[in-house]
């Protein structure tokens, strides 16, 4: 075991995965994960288990619950490899002007790619519900047909997923089947509370290590071997990078200082700016014959910036609900006794009332569908900022959905197409005949989706509908983003031997569904460090 290492990695999640097996390949790798393996309960990440596991937010789960200050739930993975554990599983490449945008070398993003395809994506099986939405997509306008692709291209398409034929998961953790194991350790249930920094006669302050606390509490020091390329690297998702730089002391000057926060190591303003999630409204389709157990499997790529896509026979069980909303409860409950300041009051109202009368259709089913919308960019961004100094708790989030009129516009024709594609005569077989669409929105609007108002004429007007129904579909992404807080390298500005490697530097969601693009980044990036670090070695020597 090292007592030092060439790399620490904080959080073994989408991302921290490929990067660590990558830099393990010719370096000393340290991978800090806060939560535990998914190979102590492989069953919980089997396609039929996906609810279950994703609702499950008991202190010690995968799932970390969090509610934004808009009043939407959102889920934070606490667990070895990240979201690719708890997700729907669709798997889909960024498109070529994402990669343009990114400056990446698209040979060595092809690479990459294929490198995470051949460990966690599969084909999957259409079968009636999902060739039904298909086809329903078709006959709304939504063409050409592409097939089954990887590639992001308009249209209709059938995407990669992470289940296997099995419907066992394949996550970001199969990466580091690649590592060399005895140059990489990987600590689970390891707390990363800050990084560590020298200032000793130089002009910038470099990391130099980072102080952890394990499952019982101890705290330890973990510190980078002497090497000028050695370094920290930051990959623990969109709320967890800038929450650390943060409390490490790297970020706005005035927020940290009326948080305590010692010692102030660099004013950084745009630590915790720029946080976008793409917002989610979906409408939820009883259906009078059977459906198949499926998660996103055909998607919609519009001309209008929505991508359409469809689930179906997982969406409700009253246990699971009952289960989840009572976590809610107690989530708000909780911040409402300590005291945490959140600027917004929400209201539980809506929980209470949907449970005392459940509505009588889906006390009666799990035979449903859901169709929803995700925007894509999106153009409204919100901001992270500290609720306190706990490592462990949620920092306080705003990603002001729909606050941008051109997000609101996209939704409207999201759901116009949604309600195309129910009334298809390809998708008529999975509706109830005497189903309309204004009793299916009330359906959905008599559904506490969120903590949000319901207005009355949200079942008419589509605008009202898209801002009360709002939901994550959890491609949150910003807060460290290129640009502002780290360079085209993921350097971050102004501080030596630290980056960020991960979706908090995203300007906006790559694809239609981003985890493909972020394991792709951790091996790209992996690559790129690795030749550097050759090519560094290789001019000294010569020397």
């Amino acid at each position: 075991m090292f007592a030092r290492f060439d790399y620490i990695i904080i959080g073994g999640g989408t991302s921290g995965c490929a990067l660590a097996a990558t830099l393990s390949q010719n370096a000393s790798v340290l991978v800090l994960e806060r939560g535990g393996s998914p190979y102590d309960n492989p069953a919980a990440t089997d396609i039929g288990n996906f609810a279950t596991t994703l609702s499950n937010t008991s202190p010690k789960s995968w799932s970390q619950l969090f509610i934004s200050e808009d009043g939407v739930y959102n889920t934070r993975a606490r667990v070895l490899g990240g979201g690719s554990v708890l997700n729907a599983g669709f798997y889909t490449r960024a498109g070529g002007d994402y990669v343009e945008e990114a400056e990446w070398m698209s040979d060595e993003v092809e690479a990459a790619y294929q490198w995470v395809e051949e460990k966690v994506a599969f084909q999957p099986p259409v079968m009636g519900w999902q060739t039904a939405l298909r086809d329903g997509l078709l006959e709304a306008g939504e063409f050409p047909y592409n097939g089954f692709t990887y590639d992001h291209i308009n249209g209709t398409k059938i995407g990669g997923t992470i289940f296997d034929h099995a419907g066992h998961r394949h996550t970001a953790a199969n990466l580091l089947e690649y590592a060399k194991p005895d140059t990489l350790a990987v600590y689970l249930h390891a707390t990363v509370h800050k990084i560590i920094f020298t200032t000793k006669g130089r002009p910038r302050p470099k990391a130099y290590g980072v102080i952890f606390q394990d499952a019982n509490g101890v705290l330890h020091k973990a510190e980078l071997a002497k090497n000028v390329m050695n370094e920290v690297i930051l990959s623990a998702g969109a709320i967890g990078s800038p929450q650390l730089l943060m409390l490490s002391g790297v970020g706005p000057m005035d927020h940290l200082t009326a948080h305590g926060i010692k010692p102030l190591v660099l004013d950084h303003p745009m630590v915790g700016q720029g946080m976008g999630d793409n917002p989610m409204n979906a409408i939820f389709i009883p259906s009078p014959t059977p459906v198949e157990v499926s998660l996103i499997q055909v998607v919609g790529i519009t001309k209008y910036n929505s991508y359409i896509e469809g689930a179906s026979g997982v969406i409700f069980s009253y246990s699971w609900t009952r289960n989840y909303f009572d976590g809610i409860l107690n989530y708000i409950n909780e911040m409402q006794t300590s005291g945490t300041n959140t600027s917004t009051t929400l209201s539980t109202q809506s929980i209470t009332d949907f449970f005392k009368s459940i509505h009588p259709l889906l006390s009666a089913t799990t035979k449903a569908g859901l169709i929803l919308q995700k925007v894509a960019g999106p153009v409204s961004r919100g901001h992270l900022e500290l609720r306190n100094t706990n490592p462990n708790d949620n920092p306080s989030v705003r990603f002001n959905y729909y606050q941008e009129p051109e997000d609101l516009q996209t939704c409207v024709q999201g759901i116009a197409t949604i309600i195309r594609v129910i009334n298809s005569k390809a998708f008529s077989k999975f509706k109830y005949p005497e189903a309309t669409i204004h009793g299916l929105l009330d359906l959905i609007l008599s559904i506490p989706t969120n903590l949000r108002p319901r207005h009355i004429t949200s079942g008419f007007d589509l605008k009202q509908f898209c801002i009360d129904t709002v939901m994550s579909i959890w491609h949150y992404h910003g807060g460290c983003q290129v640009g502002r807080v780290v360079d085209k390298n993921y350097k971050v500005l102004g501080i030596d031997g630290l980056r960020v490697i991960d979706g908090s530097t995203f300007l906006k969601s790559p694809g239609t569904n981003p985890q493909a693009t972020v394991m792709m980044l951790g091996r790209y990036m992996g690559q790129k460090i690795l030749r550097e670090r050759e090519a560094f070695h290789k001019k000294d020597e010569e020397a």
